[in-house]
């Protein structure tokens, strides 16, 4: 049997559209990709966002800003040098990009002059860490991203 040369095009674009929708359908069964949003509440988080540059903005503008340093302890953070020994209340988020399981949030309640996160909590890897606090009325907001 003799393929002529429409024959031939039919064939070819029939198996790129096979090509094509395998590769659809695998995506879409596929566990390692996951189509969720990087927050559940991505649309409401987005409305409190202009709150969180103002909060990081007066964070900058501290002469003396937060420090976060590992220790064998832990994750110890401190504060700037004229907000210790007071309260200062607050939240820090850690967020683990890799896993959602290990994500938690802890109220800021420092001891002394620094709040230590324990070492049993933190696991080697990437975190992004948000800490968000108020002093004297004034909202601050310190993110980054630690390798643990």
């Amino acid at each position: 049997m003799k393929i002529n040369w429409g024959t031939g095009i039919v064939m070819a674009f029939m198996a790129f559209i096979a090509f094509i929708l395998y590769f659809v359908v695998l995506m879409n069964i596929e566990d390692r990709a996951e189509h969720d949003l990087v927050t559940e509440d991505y649309y409401k988080a987005e409305l409190g966002y202009q709150k969180e540059i103002d909060a990081e903005q007066n964070a900058k503008n501290l002469e003396e800003g937060l420090t976060i340093t590992k220790t064998d302890e832990g994750l110890r953070i401190e504060f700037p040098s004229n907000q210790r020994n007071k309260k200062v209340p607050g939240t820090v988020f850690l967020y683990r990009p890799s896993n959602k399981q290990l994500d938690f949030d802890l109220s800021i309640s420092p001891s002394d002059s620094h709040l230590l996160i324990p070492d049993e909590r933190l696991l080697g890897g990437r975190w992004n860490i948000k800490i968000f606090w108020e002093y004297g009325g004034t909202p601050y907001l310190h993110k980054e991203n630690i390798t643990y």
